[in-house]
This record gives C-alpha cells, sequence and structure tokens, in this order.
C-alpha cells in the first residue's frame, strides 16, 4: 500500500509537467519561429509482489522534446525579415562573451553601429562585402556589418552602347542623332551626341560629339570621333566597323575630372551587332553605359530570395552588401533552448555545418517574411484535457489509497 502513494504522486508530478508544456506552447502560440514540445511518458521499473505479479512504481518525471517541424511562413513588412523554407538555422553570436546560437526566428534589424542583430542584439553571422563590393562566401562566417549613411564614390563610364536601327528606306543625307550620358572621374554627367548620316546604299557615316562648355570651349559641340563610315550587309546587319570603336580620349574635361577615354562597343559579348538597317522608322530601342554618379544610400533589405542584403542609393543602382549564412544540424532535436528563439549545441549535438542556403540540404531564404509557431492549437487544448484527466485520476487514486489505510489502521479498534 504505500507504494500506491508515490506511484500516485509520481503521476500527479508527470500530468502537471505535461501540463506545463502545453500551457508554455500555447503561450508561445504567436512566437516568431517558435517550436512546439511534445512530453513523452516513461514507466518506471517494476516489483515484485509475488510469484509471476510484478507492479510498476509509477512514471518518471516525462521527457519533453521539441518539433523542428516547418512553421507557417508569413509575409511581413520589416526589411530586413527573413524567414527560412527547409531545414537549417540562423547563425547569431552575442556580444561581448561571443557565444553562438542558432535560431530559426529571423526578425532581425541594423543597430546604431550598422550591424545585424536580433531584437536580443546578438549578431547575425555571414559574409560582407569588401569595401570594392567583392563579396566572398568561402571564408568563416562574422558578424554582418552594413555600411551607414554611405555615400557611393563615382565609376568613369570606360564602355557605352546604343542599341538601334537605321532606316533602310531614307534618303540620301538623311540623318539620325540620339543622346548617350556619360560619367567622368568626378561623377560630373556628359552628354554625348551620337549622330548618323546616310551616304548610300548600305552605306553610313557615325560621328560623337561633346557639348564644348563640357571641354572647356564655346560654340557648336565639339567632335570627339569625327565622322567614320559605317556599311551594312545586304540582310541589314553591320558589316563594318568589325570591331568595337576605341573613342579617341576626351579631354582636358572642364569638370576637373581624368580624361574620358570610351569605348562604343558595337557588339554584344556573344559578337551580335547592335546596329542594323531595316525599312523601318529610325529608332533606338536600348543604351547602357557602365559609369554611375555618385549617390547616397538610401534603402536595405533582404531580398526576396537567397538571403542577400542589398542596398539601394539615391542614383537607383543597387549593390550586394552581405550574404546571411545557414547552419544545418542533422539532429536538431538535441538542440538546447536559451530563451529568446534561441537553441545551444547540446551534447548529443551533430556538429552544424555552415554554408549558403539551398546548398548542403540547408533551405532557402525568404526576405520580407517570417516563420509562424509550429503549435497546433487544436492538438494542444485535447493534450490539455487528457492531462487534465490524467491528474484527476491519479488524485483520485491517492484519495483511495488514504481512505484505505484509514480503514487498515480502524482494524485493531
Amino acid at each position: 500500500m504505500p507504494s500506491t502513494f508515490s506511484t500516485a504522486l509520481a503521476g500527479l508530478s508527470a500530468h502537471a509537467s505535461g501540463i506545463d508544456a502545453v500551457g508554455n506552447n500555447l503561450a508561445n502560440l504567436n512566437s516568431v519561429a517558435f517550436k512546439a514540445s511534445a512530453v513523452y511518458f516513461r514507466d518506471l521499473v517494476t516489483q515484485s509482489i509475488g510469484i509471476g505479479n510484478e507492479a510498476g512504481l509509477g512514471t518518471s518525471l516525462p521527457y519533453s522534446s521539441r518539433h523542428f517541424t516547418q512553421g507557417s511562413i508569413q509575409s511581413s513588412l520589416g526589411a530586413m525579415d527573413a524567414a527560412i523554407k527547409g531545414d537549417g538555422f540562423f547563425i547569431v553570436r552575442s556580444t561581448p562573451q561571443s557565444t553562438t546560437f542558432y535560431t530559426r526566428a529571423g526578425n532581425f534589424r541594423m543597430d546604431a553601429n550598422g550591424y545585424v542583430v536580433t531584437l536580443t542584439r546578438e549578431r547575425a553571422q555571414g559574409w560582407t562585402a569588401s569595401a570594392n563590393g567583392t563579396l566572398s562566401t568561402t571564408g568563416p562566417v562574422s558578424d554582418i556589418q552594413l555600411p551607414v549613411g554611405a555615400l557611393q564614390t563615382p565609376v568613369a563610364t570606360s564602355n557605352f552602347s546604343v542599341d538601334l536601327n537605321l532606316d533602310a528606306n531614307a534618303a540620301v543625307g538623311y540623318t539620325f542623332s540620339t543622346p548617350i550620358e556619360v560619367y567622368d572621374s568626378l561623377g560630373v554627367a556628359h552628354l554625348l551626341t551620337a549622330t548618323f548620316v546616310k551616304t548610300g546604299p548600305n552605306a553610313w557615316t557615325q560621328q560623337l560629339d561633346i557639348p564644348a562648355a563640357d571641354v572647356g570651349g564655346t560654340g557648336a559641340p565639339v567632335s570627339v570621333l569625327p565622322a567614320s563610315p559605317i556599311t551594312f550587309n545586304p540582310n541589314g546587319t553591320l558589316a563594318t566597323p568589325t570591331a568595337n570603336v576605341a573613342v579617341p580620349s576626351i579631354g582636358p574635361l572642364a569638370s576637373g575630372a581624368s580624361n574620358l577615354d570610351l569605348t562604343w562597343q558595337l557588339y554584344t559579348s556573344n559578337n551580335t551587332p547592335r546596329i542594323t538597317q531595316f525599312a523601318h522608322q529610325s529608332a533606338v530601342a536600348a543604351n547602357a553605359q557602365d559609369g554611375s554618379a555618385p549617390s547616397q544610400l538610401v534603402k536595405i533589405a533582404l531580398e526576396s530570395e537567397g538571403g542577400r542584403i542589398i542596398a539601394q542609393f539615391s542614383s537607383g543602382q543597387q549593390r550586394v552588401l552581405a550574404q546571411l549564412a545557414l547552419a544545418n544540424i542533422r539532429n536538431p532535436e538535441s538542440l538546447r533552448a536559451m530563451g529568446n528563439n534561441l537553441f545551444q549545441v547540446g551534447a548529443d549535438t551533430a556538429l552544424p555545418a555552415i554554408g549558403l542556403p539551398d546548398t548542403g540540404g540547408r533551405g532557402s531564404i525568404l526576405g520580407g517574411a517570417l516563420e509562424g509557431s509550429n503549435v497546433d492549437i487544436a492538438k494542444e487544448f485535447t493534450n490539455l484535457i487528457t492531462y487534465q484527466r490524467g491528474y484527476q485520476a491519479n488524485a483520485r487514486v491517492v484519495t483511495v489509497a488514504d481512505e484505505i489505510s484509514q480503514e487498515t489502521i480502524n482494524l485493531k479498534r
């Protein structure tokens, strides 16, 4: 009979632990990327109470394990919010202890020093681009630090192109012009003019001019590429020149910048001519150049897929600043919960494999989204009722055992 009390009390304690787990799951129903815990009951070793008869000693404290199933992906308004679709964890590091944690919660932000941090100020780990814009993802991960209020330096134009058609039906002497904007080493814009004049069947001239004021002069535009012949094949494709044209060095410039050294890209990288001559109105289809003016950083955000952090400048240009890393852990159930949606490796945790998303079994990173809790409210309420009934049943066992004990004591009276 004495063992009945301890057996029932063990049941009370175990079911109370189950109710605690359900309460914690329900409390975190809306916590970002929260992973619900499941409770597993285990019996204690039995004792012999006679030949062929054994009675258990109740249940030990239940084993609690987190289930790392995928939570729902929900769109968000945070520029640095990220969700993992599939397996993997974000890697974050506390300061100044430099303790490494793993988390599925991607509600990141940028602090005053440009570090990408969690809501509790752990720094996100990944790879940061160098000052010249080069991003290498082959080295070890480190704190991601982004520029704050950075000014992008200007880039002088070295190559430009114009994709256009010249009207094959045009009369001799017909002229077609189009502007081309380029930048010098100080970021000053210069508006060049490309002029095409028809000189005969399948024959034209091309010329490039710059405003006189840009080279310290006055009056009419100055020719920087004198009129030179271009010809077309009978099928309307460019015949000559057969290669890109190097424009003579333009300078000295009135802005004080270095001379402009330009190459007119008449052909694409696969040697397809950019200029055609068909019986259609002369028109420009596209133009491009590789220079840029100085511009201010206006926005930093995570791209929609891939985990790259992109900077947008006032010029409209974008540049990759950093790449978030992911860790793949083969047995995530062995991780130790540290609070604040953070986990640490445990004694039985496999070595985390760190790398890029969508590689090595790691999931993908979605920007502008957060992973929701994987708590199933219907299941938790079912468990709550089950544990409540179990607790009540074990409490009844204690009551009955107490009544029987009193009856036994009263036998001697």
